[in-house]
């Protein structure tokens, strides 16, 4: 049986991540309503958390540890996100303090200040939405306390989801035509 090319699957992770963050951070922006919340949810769930989890179990497959620990990693954050909302507009849970969310925040920007480094080994696409990630769980655990840090979170949210959308389709667009169309930049 001839062995089969596995394909690469962090275009779909790095898609559900832009995707997802996107629409979170154009209404943490104030760019559209927080009554637009509802169309995030499925999303979250299904493109930022299922699709992206599932992305970095099959990158365990291909071998490729950073690919897999972020994608489960931040597929989970999605879905737990999604859930927290869920949990907290049904009144299941009560909102969380803006201190416990600050808390999450602020764990998820350790997490990814150690992906970054690990992303200098990637290429240079990925470390700029880790580099712009870094600043916007700081910038969202500030923004519990200050309307106007919170709003410049969401326009740091959609840069950082410009960029993964950038690398996805550079992801997908180079590996389909067998050369750098969109360039990554080589990791040094």
């Amino acid at each position: 049986m001839a062995d089969l090319k596995q394909a690469n699957p962090a275009a779909l992770g790095l898609g559900g991540f832009a995707l997802t963050t996107f629409l979170l951070n154009v209404v943490n922006s104030g760019l559209i309503s927080g009554d637009n919340l509802g169309m995030i949810l499925p999303i979250g769930i299904f493109y930022g958390g299922l699709a992206q989890f599932c992305a970095g179990m099959w990158e365990f497959k291909r071998g490729d540890t950073f690919g897999a620990t972020c994608f489960s990693s931040f597929g989970a954050f999605w879905l737990g996100i999604a859930l927290l909302i869920i949990l907290e507009n049904t009144g299941v849970i009560t909102p969380v303090p803006r201190e416990g969310m600050a808390v999450l925040f602020i764990a998820w920007g350790i997490f990814t200040v150690y992906a970054t480094i690990a992303s200098l080994k990637v290429n240079r696409a990925v470390t700029a939405i880790f580099v712009t990630l870094i600043i916007l769980f700081f910038l969202l655990a500030a923004g519990e306390w200050n309307a106007t840090v919170h709003k410049i979170a969401g326009y740091e949210g959609i840069l950082c989801a410009l960029i993964a959308w950038y690398t996805s389709a550079g992801v997908l667009i180079n590996t389909l035509f067998g050369r750098d169309v969109l360039p990554l930049g080589v990791a040094k």
